[in-house]
């Protein structure tokens, strides 16, 4: 009987401190308002950002539609992070903000490749337009001026003959 009421306050005690640690440890394990607030910011700040990249490559001619699916997509879990910190939900506010962050790794870059192939893609056609159009209009000079040339000996061998 003394083992019995031995184990049973073990028990009762190894419970209690389990119980103790959950109660205590997991809302330091969570996330607090501010840091939800800041992490929501920041991916604000990255999805602006990230707009404006669009929009200049979009400027430059680049086709933009597979960033703009990014970009919805982002949106969308933005909005969700928001909605998730106005409910109070901050772990989930703050996971949905890193999944923001997440997909737009990279994406920078990506835009600015797109901008920058864009933009030698123009210069390019500039050029070929540009240079095509004076060498077509300098052939047509030329060979108007042989042609003229030509009719021209022609009509006096004939007025000779």
């Amino acid at each position: 009987m003394g083992e019995t009421l031995v184990l049973r306050a073990s028990f009762i005690v190894a419970f209690s401190c389990i119980l103790l640690v959950v109660l205590l440890v997991s809302p330091v394990l969570g996330y607090g308002e501010d840091e939800a607030k800041a992490v929501i910011e920041m991916v604000e700040g990255e999805v602006l950002s990230c707009y404006r990249a669009v929009s200049e490559a979009e400027k430059a001619g680049a086709n933009v539609s597979g960033l703009l699916d990014v970009l919805n997509e982002v949106g969308w879990f933005l909005s969700k992070a928001k909605l998730a910190y106005s409910q109070g939900d901050f772990d989930s506010a703050v996971a949905y903000a890193n999944e923001c962050s997440s997909r737009l790794d990279g994406f920078l870059e990506q835009a600015e490749s797109l901008k920058v192939n864009a933009e030698q893609a123009g210069y390019w056609d500039f050029i070929v337009n540009f240079v095509g159009s004076g060498v077509g209009a300098l052939c047509v000079v030329v060979g108007g001026f042989v042609v003229w040339s030509f009719l021209k000996k022609r009509g006096k061998a004939e007025v000779k003959a």
